[in-house]
């Protein structure tokens, strides 16, 4: 699993400032202004061949009115959250009262801590961190987050006790399998009806599952790891702040993840968030499967309503049929593991360079891109990029000009003719010409060249 990352300190130390390093962005608003995070930030972060997901948070302070005290509640389940915590303190006006007393909250909290002494640019670093070691955190390590100065080394620190990514999915093992969906829409039974025994608490109470839990189990001689999430909807539906630091949880779960089962609810109609859920698992290009949940004992009108809702609220997952299924009777289960299989495969299928060029070919002629600025774009060539998802490079003529629609009609003639299943296929457009011409012809040998003048000077001086 990716290692959840979260910033604490109290307010102005830099927090804000160290998570757009950590995630090489803009998200996080940034100002000489205490008190500015009022909710979480979390984005996706990569240093030294190491993936994590770093949260920012809001300030921890001594004297609080209603709205700080929400924060630091946020800020203290997101505490729990974590798996690293950064402590962040400034550099510049050394260890505050209100330090120790966040550093007492951490000790208490039995998680990894570093302690990043931030602002410390244009200062001996040794002397810049030396009242610090009195917080009895370890030893402090000094950074400049807006001048990225000795952030790769304190996130090299951070991720230490973690295995890397390729040795953790050596220790797991199988093909991986993230149950995500709103909460309460039967994610839990759903997970206990695959595993045939009761493995994790079900209840009707929403938000009952509050971490990722995997689970290893092998199933007709294969092996997979099941992981059930917490329940995420909207940010402004979310009242409990255990609950809000669970979506963290969820989307680490789905980064870690071959392919997703969304679970929705068949006696609840397609929501936004189920929509918004669906486009995320995409864009992060998991492979998809769609679980519609509590089917048994629906009228045959309300099925009919469902299935039309779901062409018309999510024509996008047209390349991954529902499932209609039934967690507490177990009706219709047997068949999302070969569907998970299916996704996998096509997520991980080579797709050979000739037939991708031929679709491409076909593509152009059947619907040519648009005319940009009095000049038609001109895909030229294709080949293969990547795997889960498959993504395909394009080559050619103003080809970064290429708009959406395109992009997404291309992406579906391939997904057609190589019969993938379950999982999105991202297209990369390229200007330039074919980057493989010098491979595909070879420079002539002078033994070539030399036979190629001999030919030229018989055909000139028998034939003009």
């Amino acid at each position: 699993m990716k290692p959840v990352v979260v910033l604490v300190g109290r307010p102005n130390v830099g927090k804000s400032a160290l998570f757009n390093a950590l995630t090489r962005s803009r998200q996080a608003l940034v100002a000489d202004m205490p008190g500015l995070t009022r909710d979480r930030q979390y984005g996706d972060g990569r240093v030294g061949g190491r993936s994590y997901l770093v949260v920012d948070t809001g300030g921890l302070v001594d004297d609080a009115d209603a709205m700080t005290t929400l924060i630091m509640a946020q800020t203290r389940v997101a505490m729990i959250e974590a798996d690293v915590v950064i402590f962040v303190t400034d550099g510049r006006s050394g260890p505050m009262p209100l330090d120790f007393a966040i550093a007492h909250q951490l000790r208490s909290l039995n998680r990894p801590v570093v302690l990043a002494v931030n602002k410390t640019e244009g200062l001996d670093g040794d002397i810049a961190v030396a009242e610090f070691h009195a917080l009895g955190m370890g030893a402090p390590m000094a950074v400049s987050a807006t001048h990225q100065q000795g952030v790769e080394a304190l996130m090299a620190r951070s991720l230490a006790p973690f295995p890397r990514e390729d040795e953790a999915v050596a220790a797991e093992g199988g093909i991986r399998i993230a149950l995500a969906g709103r909460p309460n829409v039967g994610k839990s039974t759903l997970t206990n009806a695959l595993l045939g025994e009761e493995r994790v608490v079900v209840s009707d109470v929403p938000g009952t599952t509050r971490d990722s839990i995997h689970i290893p189990f092998e199933r007709a001689g294969k092996s997979y790891v099941l992981i059930d999430t917490a329940g995420v909807r909207r940010r402004s539906h979310v009242a409990d702040p255990l609950e809000r630091y669970s979506v963290a949880k969820t989307l680490q779960a789905i980064d870690e993840a071959h392919v997703v089962l969304l679970v929705l609810d068949a006696r609840e109609e397609v929501s936004d968030q189920d929509v918004s859920l669906a486009g995320l698992i995409l864009h992060r290009g998991r492979a998809i499967v769609l679980v519609v949940n509590k089917w048994d004992g629906l009228e045959s009108a309300r099925r009919e309503w469902i299935k039309r809702e779901l062409q018309r609220k999510l024509p996008f997952l047209s390349f991954a049929p529902p499932h209609f299924v039934s967690a507490l009777t177990g009706a219709h289960i047997g068949p999302l593991f070969a569907a998970a299989d299916r996704a996998y495969q096509s997520g991980g299928r080579v797709l050979p360079t000739p037939k991708l060029n031929a679709i491409l070919k076909e593509a152009v002629a059947a619907t040519p891109p648009p005319i940009v600025r009095g000049r038609r774009i001109k895909p030229k060539f294709v080949h293969q990029g990547g795997k889960h998802p498959p993504r395909v490079i394009v080559h050619g003529n103003l080809v970064s000009e290429t708009p959406e629609a395109w992009r997404r009609y291309l992406a579906q003639r391939i997904r057609e003719r190589f019969h993938l299943e379950g999982t999105p296929v991202e297209v990369e457009f390229r200007e330039g010409e074919n980057p493989f011409a010098q491979r595909t012809k070879p420079a002539p040998t002078a033994r070539q060249e030399a036979k190629r003048r001999r030919q030229r000077r018989f055909l000139k001086n028998h034939f003009g």
